[in-house]
């Protein structure tokens, strides 16, 4: 029989954490059954005013998530990724890299749906995991949009000038300024465009949204007829494409598999529809259906823009700058050239709303948690959106898009995202085995009913854990080519069989059959659990390793800075903190203070 002394060992176990106890506390699910989100004031604050407009339903989730997704990068990736890595098989690469993309938006369904809060993965890390783990998400995150927004937004002036003759010919307010004594080149149409858009999205997300909704299908339709006209080309001129030498696979399958996880991150930007929950009239239905359709949506779309392109031009002499423009061009459609053009500034513009829309909501949720300034927290009763939080994002935005050409850290914007996919798969581990607010603390422990179910969540995040460094260790040696060949060998015997038996002892555990005080009950449901959140971790820990070293050097900077804000501020104003709600570690006990 199991006596309540022989939890004496644990309890002990958990006085080492001291210092790290703050990082790991976690957060109650403040949702009802209806799906609104019950904000816990602040001292300052009515909460009754920092409620966000419920406006939006599928139509305008897909229109906000495939205007995320499918950026610019689609007119150049079909080129770059077929001319280096895949040759005629990238539409195999965008098939892969789509499956691969399913493995999130699943976790990300059942979350959205269970607990449609502001806040995306950053509310579901703090949840789940902890407060030091949410923190750097939400960090990370802030970072992503920023620079992905610049970014954007930089990448519209060149396209515009296709349609005034060239960069030279553009109104001298629009055109791109070199600063000698700087070596800067600033743009005021970059800076103007951020601006627009982020006036746009202070008028209210009904408005917004139905921008979205109209710049969106633009685009759809010139991807259309890229399409349409692309294959009636083909088919006119035999599909010359397909008959290069070395057949459908002349790199092999390493070339696909490299292709895959370059075409990977187009698929990003679906997760912004998770940080409009809050504003989703039905999150319970819209949110999953919302992120569904979107990938299904990009990934056909992604799939019949490679088979068209990569059949009008074989891939060897495929321009890798503009292979969309350039197909038609050498088959006689020199017009298509402006209708691809503006397909791409219509993308670009759709991308930058989207970029530009999630921050505020991250920074409002972080602001209701304490860990930001109470300011950022605060929503126009006039509009019904984070304002405040907007206009910092825009302003912010808006000068590195100005003074930065910020191609250079285009990986960063891969960090936050690919960080967040990973603790959205554990937070779905987290959920599954040892819910948020169905735990028990030993010092309470009544019976030995509760005994056993303690003891059943503290195996399940103990698997959890060695999953997550199974992964990291099996990743890392089959990433790590400067190794010697034997090491790396030992490194994936090791981490490969640290994941295997970890994920097997995890899946002969129960899981949690009840839907207890977490969110909405009766909403999406991950399907193959653990085993599709666990190949979600170990797809986005390969893909993080390989972003390469000086991303890592980068992002590590800003990182560095957020563990000093977090340290010296939101530690010391942790709502978490202050209402006494101490979580020891993951799946350990909860307990409010008595």
């Amino acid at each position: 029989m199991i006596e309540k002394e022989e939890l004496n060992g644990e309890m002990e176990s958990y006085s080492w954490i001291g210092g790290f106890h703050n990082l790991t506390r976690r957060k109650q699910s403040d949702l009802s059954e209806k799906g609104g989100a019950q904000l816990l004031p602040s001292s300052n604050s009515d909460p009754k005013l920092n409620k966000l407009s419920r406006d939006l339903s599928i139509p305008q989730l897909l229109a906000i998530g495939v205007g995320s997704t499918i950026g610019a990068g689609v007119y150049v990736l079909v080129g770059t990724v077929a001319r280096e890595q895949s040759g005629p098989a990238l539409t195999l690469c965008f098939l892969i890299a789509g499956v691969a993309a399913a493995l999130s938006a699943f976790c990300y369904a059942e979350l959205a749906s269970r607990c449609p809060s502001a806040g995306s993965a950053y509310h579901y890390s703090y949840i789940c995991i902890g407060e030091g783990v949410a923190w750097l998400i939400g960090w990370a995150l802030i970072l992503e949009y920023t620079i992905g927004g610049a970014a954007v937004a930089r990448g519209i002036s060149p396209n515009l000038a296709l349609f005034f003759g060239g960069q030279d010919n553009l109104p001298s307010f629009l055109a791109r300024v070199q600063v000698p004594w700087l070596s800067i080149s600033v743009d005021p149409c970059a800076a103007i465009l951020v601006l627009a858009v982020t006036a746009l999205l202070c008028l209210g997300i009904k408005e917004s949204s139905l921008v979205q909704v109209i710049v969106t299908a633009a685009n759809v339709i010139v991807m259309l007829f890229v399409i349409i006209a692309g294959g009636y080309l083909g088919f006119k001129t035999g599909w010359q494409g397909y008959s290069v030498k070395g057949g459908y696979f002349p790199k092999g399958i390493n070339g696909v598999l490299s292709g895959s996880a370059t075409v990977f991150f187009s698929y990003i930007g679906f997760d912004a529809i998770a940080c409009t929950a809050e504003e989703v009239k039905n999150p319970k239905r819209d949110l999953p259906w919302g992120i569904g359709l979107t990938l299904f949506l990009c990934c056909a779309i992604y799939m019949m823009v490679s088979v068209v392109i990569v059949g009008l031009v074989p891939y060897p002499v495929m321009d890798p700058d503009t292979p969309i423009s350039t197909a038609f061009i050498e088959n006689g459609m020199h017009w298509a050239m402006y209708v691809v053009s503006t397909g791409a500034i219509l993308s670009l513009c759709a991308s930058l709303l989207g970029a530009i829309l999630p921050q505020p909501r991250i920074m409002m949720a972080m602001a209701r948690d304490g860990l930001l300034p109470s300011y950022f927290e605060a929503v126009s009763q006039t509009t019904q959106v984070p304002v405040r939080s907007t206009v910092w994002t825009g302003v912010f935005a808006a000068a590195l898009a100005f003074f930065m050409d910020v191609s250079q850290l285009a990986g960063m914007v891969s960090v936050g995202t690919l960080l967040a996919f990973t603790m959205v798969a554990v937070s779905i581990l987290v959920l599954r085995y040892a819910p948020p607010d169905e735990a028990t603390d030993p010092v309470f422990l009544q019976d030995q009913t509760e005994i056993k179910e303690y003891q059943r969540r503290r195996k399940a995040i103990n698997n959890i854990v060695l999953i997550s460094f199974g992964s990291l260790i099996l990743t890392s040696g089959a990433s790590a080519r400067f190794l010697p060949v034997y090491l790396q060998y030992i490194a994936c015997i090791i981490g490969g069989l640290l994941l295997l038996c970890s994920s097997v002892l995890l899946s002969h555990i129960d899981q949690y059959n009840g839907q207890g005080n977490f969110g909405n009950s009766g909403g999406f449901l991950c399907p193959f659990v653990p085993w599709l959140p666990i190949l979600c971790i170990t797809v986005n820990i390969y893909l993080l390793i390989n972003l390469g070293l000086g991303t890592w050097l980068r992002v590590s900077v800003w990182l560095l800075a957020g563990i000093l804000i977090y340290i010296f501020y939101g530690n010391a104003h942790s709502k978490a903190a202050k209402e006494g709600r101490a979580y020891m570690q993951i799946g350990s006990p909860t307990r409010e203070t008595i």
